[in-house]
């Protein structure tokens, strides 16, 4: 966890809010925010799957659109997307494709899965990759292990109430 600043956790900590935020709507527990280099809050975001009735309104893909309507790519370069969980495959590749920058997340995609595994959901239709398994070169740093025990506990009280 060296490469995980206390910025870094600040950002983690209004993620793992605005997971908490997405169960209180009845959706699934993720929450995303881009920063820019300059560290000014660009854009916060969380599931809303559920929701809208769309399995792709994931908040990093959220972000992905917003950067790439809303900055330049030397701007999206140097951006930061602070997340609760380790992105998805689908994700991943929305990240790279719009070419953001660094990604930090609370929880690993591995914890996800293990979660989802304990509390009966199912296997997810999508592997459960690691980010750099997905996009080359992009810089990772995460999971914060006290944050992801509280995101650990978001995704029980989303699935067990």
């Amino acid at each position: 966890m060296a490469d995980v600043t206390d910025t870094d956790v600040v950002h983690l900590r209004r993620c793992v809010a605005l997971a908490a935020e997405a169960v209180d709507k009845g959706d699934e527990p993720f929450g995303s925010v881009l920063v820019s280099a300059e560290g000014a809050v660009l854009k916060e975001e969380h599931n809303r799957e559920r929701s809208t009735g769309d399995p792709t309104w994931h908040p990093e893909i959220a972000l992905a659109r917003w950067a790439a309507l809303n900055m330049a790519p030397a701007e999206r370069a140097t951006a930061t997307v602070y997340t609760s969980g380790e992105h998805c495959p689908m994700c991943a590749a929305a990240h790279g494709w719009v070419g953001l920058g660094r990604i930090v997340y609370a929880s690993s995609a591995a914890q996800t899965a293990a979660w989802y595994a304990e509390l009966g959901v199912g296997e997810s239709p999508v592997k459960a990759l690691r980010i750099t398994d997905v996009v080359a070169g992009v810089a990772v740093a995460g999971p914060v292990p006290e944050l992801a025990e509280q995101v650990y506990a978001l995704h029980r009280k989303f699935r067990l109430g």
